[in-house]
């Protein structure tokens, strides 16, 4: 449990203004987890003179904001990796950061030194960044969200660190899919491994590949449903929301092995689903994706467990929060 928390700690947990994707999502979820265990918790959006700052996808929690942080030691300050210029100026508050996603944090740091990751990660395709804010050491609380940020701060000397994972919202997993109507369909988002993608999309043109694109909620949801496999050879800054829900719908998930996907832990899927993209051969891909059309029921049972642990992840949530905020 944190040791600054007590019956006048008040909560702030810090979000974009008007801005859904899933990390404000996670972050308006702990607010709502907080506030159900009977915390006084608020909202913080940046900008906070935003005319309005609460997105309509999070109006359901029911979340007050302030837009202005009140500095007293019985407090503490949430924020996630990308918005840690909030934790300046603060001589009382207790400042944490929630990481969501390690990289995204590189890619943030202002000026010169961002761009030199982001060259590192765009054009190198390197999750070794060469820049990280020394001062970050002096935060007092880290919470991770998998095992890949836990591993990273652990190499940039930080100590301080505790697990907070996340979960799907209650309404994807009611969703209920038949089986029987599944397609021999390769579903990929194209803002992730889009190079690899590509030359296998060339080299396999028996298979059909559908992107997430120009999609709604409904009908990414639709789409897995009627798929067989999700590909996903991005970078894994954290553990990613559409493998997740591409597992839950029934889908066989192939991903490389960089970020989270590296850990067992954070993408428990069988080691026979995960290719190493220096060693990567397009044909051994292909004939990967042809066995789970082939083979769909015995290659999707395979994923039973991963599907259960997602269905778990919202009672692991609770009990992390107990433990972390009492």
């Amino acid at each position: 449990m944190l040791n600054a928390i007590n019956d006048k700690t008040k909560f702030y947990i810090a979000a974009p203004s008007n801005f859904a994707t899933g990390g404000p999502e996670l972050l308006h979820q702990l607010a709502y987890k907080l506030k159900s265990e009977g915390k006084d918790v608020k909202m913080y959006y940046s900008p906070p003179n935003h005319p309005a700052p609460i997105h309509e996808n999070y109006l359901e929690y029911q979340l007050d904001f302030v837009t202005i942080v009140e500095d007293d030691v019985n407090n503490i300050l949430v924020v996630p990796e990308t918005m840690i210029y909030l934790l300046e100026g603060y001589k009382k508050t207790k400042t944490s950061i929630w990481w969501l996603s390690v990289d995204n944090y590189f890619l943030s740091i202002r000026y010169i030194r961002g761009l030199i990751n982001r060259f590192l990660l765009g054009i190198m395709g390197s999750q070794d960044y060469l820049f990280f804010n020394k001062k970050l050491m002096f935060v007092d609380y880290h919470l991770v969200q998998c095992k890949y940020a836990e591993q990273t701060l652990k190499n940039y000397g930080i100590k301080s660190i505790m697990h907070l994972g996340d979960y799907l919202h209650k309404s994807f997993l009611d969703k209920e899919t038949n089986v029987n109507k599944k397609e021999n369909i390769v579903v990929y988002n194209p803002k992730k491994g889009l190079r690899i993608t590509q030359k296998l999309i060339k080299h396999a043109s028996h298979i059909k590949f559908v992107p997430i694109e120009n999609m709604t909620r409904e009908e990414v949801v639709a789409l897995l449903q009627r798929a067989k496999v999700y590909i996903d050879f991005g970078f894994h800054p954290g553990k990613d929301r559409i493998p997740r829900e591409a597992a839950y719908l029934e889908c066989c998930v192939i991903t490389n092995k960089r970020g989270a996907a590296f850990y067992q832990e954070d993408v428990p899927i069988m080691e026979e689903f995960k290719f190493n993209e220096k060693e990567l051969s397009l044909k051994l891909l292909s004939q990967k994706i042809d066995d789970c059309f082939v083979n769909y029921d015995h290659n999707s049972s395979k994923f039973s467990s991963y599907r259960d642990e997602i269905r778990n992840q919202e009672s692991e949530f609770g009990c992390q929060i107990k433990s972390i905020f009492g």
